[in-house]
């Protein structure tokens, strides 16, 4: 079944003004950094799965000296990216490749490093994904992964709500199961850490943007009406994870040598 595009061009206006320009998740350049804290990447050969627009690409091949292949399932947000890496004079050391769901085409032990922001989260194959990446990665290699999460048990009104104002889809997993998955795919080393107390605040100060500061850039951007939905989207991403029903997180596993 061919995929169909749910970034469209309003989208991804509001996400580059509130995150940055070529960032479909948040924190920028600092939560790409910090999702390669202490892994010697220098050289090295890195998947990026769920590239998007190439934001955190750019920033581990220009500050942290890695080649990158960028993957996507949507063709347009692949073609920015390699436009933006030819203008960034990166080509060379980034390329970003449209792919389908499932395995990979990629042979056995391709990569140094796997990673991953804000993607796994619309994965609903988690299982066989991490086996792909586990399978791609280089015996020693890391697997490094960002993603939005969910608390335990079914989704509630508010997070449906929120789901219908993103117009996206989503397959969210506990930050736990996140870990019990490496495990049992066989990573080894494995870490995870709980950042929801960060986009808590964050996602406030947001919303007040999205209310005040950002409000005219927005209209200019993609009109009134797309404004105001997108108000009402970042109003209700504050409510699901002031529950605490939405969580961020950090999952990190090493392939054993």
């Amino acid at each position: 079944m061919a995929h169909e595009n749910e970034y469209h061009d309003a989208m991804i206006a509001t996400l580059e003004l509130a995150w940055g320009e070529g960032f479909m998740a948040p924190g920028g350049k600092g939560n790409v950094d910090r999702m390669v804290a202490g892994l010697d990447i220098a050289g090295k050969s890195v998947l990026d799965i769920g590239c998007g627009l190439g934001g955190p690409a750019f920033v581990l091949a220009a500050d942290h000296g890695a080649t990158v292949t960028g993957t996507d399932l949507e063709a347009p947000l692949v073609a920015r990216a390699n436009a933006a890496a030819r203008a960034k004079g990166l080509a060379g050391r980034v390329s970003f490749r449209v792919v389908e769901a499932g395995p990979m085409a990629f042979g056995d032990a391709s990569f140094d490093i796997v990673f991953s922001s804000g993607a796994f989260t619309q994965i609903d194959d988690k299982e066989g994904m991490f086996a792909e990446v586990f399978r791609v990665l280089e015996p020693g290699g890391w697997f490094t992964v960002y993603d939005w999460l969910k608390a335990p048990g079914g989704y509630s009104d508010a997070m449906r709500e929120w789901f219908r104002l993103e117009g996206l889809t989503y397959a969210m997993r506990t930050l736990e199961e996140h870990e019990a998955l490496l495990r049992e795919t066989g990573f080894v080393d494995v870490t995870v850490e709980d950042r929801s107390d960060w986009y808590r605040r964050v996602v406030r100060e947001e919303y007040g943007k999205m209310k005040g500061e950002w409000r005219a850039p927005m209209v200019d951007r993609i009109g009134r009406a797309e404004a105001d939905r997108f108000v009402e989207n970042w109003r209700a991403m504050v409510v699901v994870c002031e529950s605490g029903e939405m969580r961020q997180g950090y999952s990190r596993g090493r392939k054993p040598l």
